[in-house]
């Protein structure tokens, strides 16, 4: 029996991104497919992929999909890149904008995109074992293949696993797509299965007719069964709590590798990270306008400046952290009061801080390599990336106890030397700044143990390989695979 399996998704890397979403959907299918699965994926052809690849694009094809009122053309492209297979959705209408989602008709778009890659399988006679939809804009794909191709067997043989990156954004639409759009029997809002309020929620129903619904870590996987942290699906996760799985991300170890890095003054490795830390901090310290002194801690922070990153405990604790002997420099940009306070950080801390209002995929490379503390302490993080690169390019990281921060970040132990990076656990600006401190004091006082934290976060397995290696039992789990 063939082993194969289908990411349907709203963005991926290398093609486009907006978030996580498209980290996953670059690393997971390429690392699955050099472990020796048929791995292909699904993305609408946005614009900004036009610009970009149409020239490395093979053309398939052109259907007509019929869904509900919606009687549209979708025209198929593919292209491979590393073992891995991507189609692409061709509608000039729905996809061919200047961003990817928040429109008014993004129920409509999104349920035409689902419709015509459930078509698309029948159309290039390829049957996945598996499909893997990925957040609200696939989450109806697991109902559709059942409701709607209910006659055709190769249809209903096909496994789902429906994965949560962000249970914020739910896709809740009007009950009137059940039939514009959807085309499916009201039965399905009538049993509540898809209800939410008074409309559908696209998200719900990946949850209730997934055979499997996975999230981006263990710890998250068991806070969403919560009503703080649930966004209000937490009753119908709890009804699901036997086929939910958390799985850790990993990131792209050979974009984020210090000993490969271009973008860097110089390379280093967990052998020599102690010259290649010193070299790059002291290019980032001139780059930015800091004081240059390569004994001083240097702090980084690369995030959206919102609440939900925990940056209000940071800046309610700015003038503490910089009374300690350390730089602080900031990279992002979000929330307009997140924004003003680290202004007024680098204008009364001349030379000790910076702040970058944007993003800078550059400078964040180098922040990553010239800082010798990564703070990341957030209010909830189903999984975090900041954290795994920075244990990678040797920044221990500070972060809080939630989510995939948890799960990835052991706190130093200072009698037994184990950890590989600092914590703290309520969500409380004190507890930050104490933790912080402590970390600053074992950097300064503590230099036995400082190495190796350093040493233990840059040999933290942070690839896909483990991740994969789980995904892999729970398609195997499914479809009867045989090892």
């Amino acid at each position: 029996m063939g082993r194969s399996v289908l990411f349907a998704a709203g963005e991926g890397l290398p093609f486009i991104k907006t978030g996580g979403l498209a980290d996953v959907i670059g690393s997971l299918p390429n690392t699955l497919a050099k472990r020796g699965h048929d791995v292909r994926v699904v993305l609408p052809l946005y614009s900004k992929i036009i610009a970009k690849y149409y020239d490395q694009l093979e053309r398939l094809g052109t259907i007509q999909i019929h869904s509900g009122w919606i009687d549209q053309p979708a025209t198929y492209y593919k292209a491979e890149v590393d073992g891995v297979v991507y189609y692409f959705i061709e509608h000039q209408g729905y996809f061919e904008r200047e961003g990817l989602y928040g429109y008014t008709d993004d129920g409509e778009r999104f349920a035409f995109f689902q419709r015509a890659v459930l078509d698309m399988i029948y159309f290039i006679d390829w049957w996945p074992n598996v499909i893997n939809s990925n957040d609200w804009q696939t989450g109806m794909i697991p109902l559709m293949c059942h409701a709607c191709y209910a006659d055709d067997y190769r249809y209903q043989n096909i496994k789902h696993v429906y994965t949560i990156h962000n249970l914020a954004f739910q896709g809740n639409f009007g009950v009137d797509m059940m039939e514009s759009c959807l085309g499916l029997d009201y039965y399905y809002f009538d049993n509540g299965s898809i209800k939410f309020d008074t409309g559908i929620s696209f998200m719900k129903a990946g949850i209730v007719y997934a055979d499997k619904v996975t999230t981006v870590s263990p710890t998250y996987a068991n806070e969403i069964l919560s009503e703080s942290f649930g966004e209000r699906m937490d009753s119908v996760l709890r009804y699901r709590r036997q086929d939910l799985w958390g799985i850790v991300n990993g990131i792209d170890t050979k974009l984020w590798d210090p000993k490969t890095d271009t973008l860097l003054q110089k390379n280093y490795d967990v052998k020599s990270w102690v010259s290649g830390k010193r070299a790059n901090k002291k290019a980032l310290q001139e780059e930015l306008g800091l004081e240059v002194s390569d004994d001083t801690c240097l702090i980084g922070l690369v995030s959206r400046l919102t609440s939900q990153k925990g940056i209000y405990l940071i800046t309610d604790r700015i003038q503490q952290i910089l009374d300690m002997k350390v730089q602080f420099v900031v990279l992002g940009t979000g929330e307009a009061n997140a924004e003003n306070a680290f202004k007024w950080m680098e204008s009364s801390y001349k030379g000790q801080a910076v702040y970058y209002c944007g993003y800078n995929e550059e400078l964040a490379h180098r922040i990553y390599a010239g800082s010798d503390i990564f703070l990341m302490p957030s209010i909830y993080e189903p999984c975090g990336i900041g954290q795994l690169i920075a244990m990678r390019y040797g920044a221990l990281p500070l972060v809080r106890e939630t989510g995939g921060l948890r799960d990835t970040v052991t706190p130093f132990n200072e009698y037994t030397g184990e950890g590989n990076g600092f914590s703290f656990g309520a969500i409380n600006a004190d507890d930050m700044l104490h933790t912080l401190q402590y970390a600053v004091s074992v950097y300064y006082d503590n230099r036995p143990g400082w190495k190796g934290l350093v040493k233990a976060a840059m040999t933290t397995d942070v690839s896909w390989e483990k991740s994969a290696g789980i995904y892999e039992e729970l398609y195997y789990q499914l479809c009867n695979w045989q090892g």
